[in-house]
C-alpha cells in the first residue's frame, strides 16, 4: 500500500511540474496593418489581434483563427480549446460588411497572416509553423487568402508556405455576402474570383476541410467542401483531405478542435524534421 502511495505521490508531482513548466502569455489589441499605412476609425478600432504564446519557449506552432458571423458580424476570439496546448493562437478581428465591402475584409484577413509571418518570432514561433484556421466566414477567409496567391503576394509572402489550411465550414463557392452585395439570393451559387473553388491549385498547402453532418449543415456547405476537395485532387493537389462531423450542425467547432490539434501537430512534426527545426 505503502508503495502504491508512493508511486501515485511521484506521479501527481511530475504531472503538477509538467503542467507548471510552460507558462502562457497574452498580448491583446495589436495593430495588425503597417503604420506607415493611412487608416480610418474603423480600421483602427477593427483590425487588430490577440496573442497568446507560450513564453520561453522556441519554434512554437502558431495558429491564426479568423471568428465567423457571416462577414457581418463577430468579434476577435480564440477558442478555449486551443489554450494551454503548446500553440500559439492569434485571435484576428476584422471589418465588417456592410461599413466595407468583402474585398477589403479579405484584405484585412490577408494583413493579419502577413504581419504572423513577420513578428511571430518575437513570441516564440516559427514562420514556416503557421497554420490558418477559422470558422464559417473565418473559415472563407482563411481559404481566400490561402488559395488566391495574389494575397499574400502583395507582401511579399507565397501563400503556399502556409504550413496547413484548416477551414471549419468555410463556403467554397462565392460567399452568401458578397452575392448580397450584388443583390444575389443566397440559394443562387455563383463561382467567380471570391469563391475559393476557382483557385484550386496543385501547389496549396496542405489542407483539411472540416464540415458538419450534410443533412444539417448550412446551405449545402459539406457539398461545396467536398466539390472542393474533388477538385483540388483533380488539379493535383495530394493534401486535402475532407471531414464530415455526422450529427452536429453548422456549429460544430467544438468536436473539430481535435482533429485541428492533431493536424496542427502531425504536420509540423513533418516542417520540423524537414527543415531541422530545433535539432
Amino acid at each position: 500500500m505503502r508503495k502504491i502511495l508512493l508511486f501515485l505521490f511521484c506521479v501527481l508531482l511530475y504531472t503538477q511540474g509538467f503542467a507548471q513548466a510552460t507558462t502562457y502569455e497574452i498580448k491583446k489589441d495589436i495593430s495588425y496593418y503597417p503604420a506607415s499605412e493611412k487608416a480610418d476609425a474603423y480600421r483602427e478600432e477593427r483590425c487588430k489581434l490577440d496573442v497568446y504564446y507560450p513564453k520561453n519557449k522556441t519554434n512554437s506552432s502558431a495558429i491564426v483563427w479568423f471568428h465567423g458571423g457571416g462577414l457581418t458580424g463577430g468579434d476577435k476570439e480564440m477558442p478555449k480549446e486551443l489554450l494551454e496546448k503548446g500553440f500559439i493562437v492569434i485571435g484576428v478581428g476584422y471589418r465588417l460588411s456592410p461599413k466595407v465591402p468583402v474585398a477589403a475584409i479579405i484584405e484585412d484577413a490577408t494583413a493579419a497572416v502577413a504581419w504572423t509571418f513577420n513578428n511571430i518570432a518575437k513570441y516564440g514561433g516559427n514562420d514556416k509553423l503557421i497554420f490558418v484556421s477559422g470558422h464559417s466566414a473565418g473559415a472563407y477567409l482563411g481559404m481566400m487568402l490561402t488559395l488566391d496567391k495574389k494575397y499574400l503576394a502583395k507582401y511579399s509572402i507565397d501563400a503556399d508556405s502556409i504550413a496547413g489550411l484548416i477551414p471549419f465550414s468555410g463556403q467554397a463557392i462565392t460567399h452568401f455576402t458578397v452575392r448580397q452585395e450584388r443583390k444575389i439570393r443566397d440559394v443562387q451559387p455563383i463561382i467567380d474570383e471570391y469563391a475559393p473553388l476557382y483557385h484550386v491549385r496543385a501547389t496549396a498547402p496542405p489542407m483539411l476541410l472540416l464540415t458538419g453532418d450534410r443533412e444539417m449543415e448550412m446551405l449545402g456547405r459539406y457539398e461545396e467542401n467536398a466539390y472542393l476537395a474533388r477538385m483540388m485532387k483533380l488539379a493535383g493537389n495530394k493534401n486535402t483531405v475532407l471531414h464530415e462531423l455526422q450529427g452536429y450542425g453548422h456549429n460544430m467547432v467544438y468536436p473539430g478542435i481535435p482533429l485541428l490539434i492533431n493536424e496542427v501537430n502531425r504536420l509540423s512534426k513533418e516542417i520540423k524534421a524537414n527543415y531541422k527545426i530545433g535539432l
